[in-house]
């Protein structure tokens, strides 16, 4: 294949696979949001948690043996490729997502956009013969496109799917393919009309020495925190292996659990996305625990085997964290919570430079050098422990 032929190739199928992957992101929030919205609207509907547990348990157990490891799965087939993944993946993940939200569990939503645009993207390999290498590349578009056209951040996402692997090797070789990627599925997202929520950072102080020190404090906070929650999951998870030996029985017993804690207290802000939570978090006091809340629900609810993703709940536990910090750290507190929206997921996601032009394209570049030093901080002190369990260090 002639150069001129193969990069003609690659922008073909790039444009193909970040088309699809900004429609499937784009169908799958519409229904997200009119699936929140009927759980607001009916609360009582939180008590068919156990019931849609057990049926998204079913679903894995029965038909995605492989496909239950989710963002893994595509990890460990970028590592060690042994087979093309299942097309299956996307409808499993797209209608255990849409039950869990419906029912209030409280899960994210980019597991789902990465894993339907990996598998969609995956489907390629078949198609055109390619090789392992071509491979790799199509993994990485998948993820990038994916997580782009959810959030709206084609940089991010471009970034995040070199980032995650952990291999500069692949970083530059890949570069080029996944912000193209990105970039079609955020406009292609968009043209369906989606719209993406907006943060504000109304006032940022300049750097001086004092700070910086509270801003380098706020960032060892952040990273303490991602830990938690990277280490509370994995404890989740290995806690049900160990003690509930058929899979399905898993987030039935947690669902079970968690609507007894719901009946004798009021967690309704702490179901679903909880974007509003977040909104709020940049504008007006937060209660004190609510990261922390947030933080174990989700951690529980992901770990006994609910499916929709970990970032959505980051930003929600980073950005109510950074909201009372301003109880001691004298920084704005929109600020505070821009910093942790994105610190606690760089460090629970080991994705450092995602993370920072993520707050950058969210924010605006007058925050950057504190959410840079946030980041970092949260990614120095989050002790490399990471909400993937087949990410690979190098």
């Amino acid at each position: 294949m002639t150069l001129i032929k193969k990069i003609a190739f690659w922008i073909f199928i790039i444009v193909i696979i970040g088309t699809l992957a900004g429609t499937a992101s784009a169908f799958f929030l519409w229904t997200l949001d009119h699936a929140t919205q009927f759980r607001i609207t009916h609360s009582y509907i939180i008590y068919a948690l156990p019931i849609v547990g057990l049926l998204v348990g079913l679903l894995y157990h029965y038909y995605g043996e492989k496909e239950v490891k989710g963002n893994n799965l595509l990890l460990e087939e970028f590592h060690e490729p042994s087979d093309v993944i299942h097309i299956k993946m996307a409808p499993l993940v797209y209608i255990s997502t849409m039950l869990s939200h419906l029912v209030g569990a409280s899960v994210g939503r980019e597991g789902t956009a990465v894993q339907m645009s990996g598998a969609i993207a995956d489907q390629a390999t078949h198609y055109f013969k390619l090789s392992a290498n071509a491979r790799k590349a199509l993994i990485i578009i998948g993820i990038s496109a994916g997580f782009a056209s959810v959030f709206g951040t084609p940089w991010a996402g471009a970034i995040f799917a070199l980032e995650v692997f952990h291999s500069r090797k692949l970083q530059v070789r890949y570069f080029l393919q996944s912000i193209l990627a990105a970039f079609v599925a955020h406009y292609v997202c968009l043209s369906w009309g989606i719209q993406h929520a907006s943060y504000a950072i109304p006032y940022v102080p300049i750097l001086s020495f004092t700070n910086l020190f509270w801003a380098i404090n706020a960032g060892v906070i952040f990273g303490l925190i991602s830990y938690l929650f990277a280490k509370s999951s994995h404890t989740f998870t290995d806690i049900a292996q160990r003690y509930i030996k058929f899979p399905p029985l898993r987030p039935f017993i947690g669902g079970l659990l968690i609507v007894v804690l719901y009946y004798f207290f009021d967690m309704n802000k702490y179901m679903g996305l909880g974007l509003p939570s977040i909104s709020a978090a940049f504008t007006e006091p937060m209660y004190s625990f609510d990261f922390l809340i947030k933080l174990f629900l989700t951690a529980f609810t992901l770990g006994i085997g609910f499916k929709g993703g970990e970032v959505t709940p980051l930003f929600f536990i980073g950005a109510t964290l950074g909201n009372v910090l301003i109880w001691f750290i004298p920084l704005p507190m929109a600020l505070l919570a821009g910093m942790g929206f994105v610190a606690v997921f760089a460090g629970a996601t080991n994705t450092l430079f995602a993370c920072v032009i993520m707050g950058i394209e969210l924010f605006g570049m007058g925050s950057s050098v504190y959410v840079i030093i946030a980041c970092l901080v949260a990614y120095l002190f989050s002790g490399h422990v990471s909400v993937y369990s087949a990410q690979q260090h190098h």
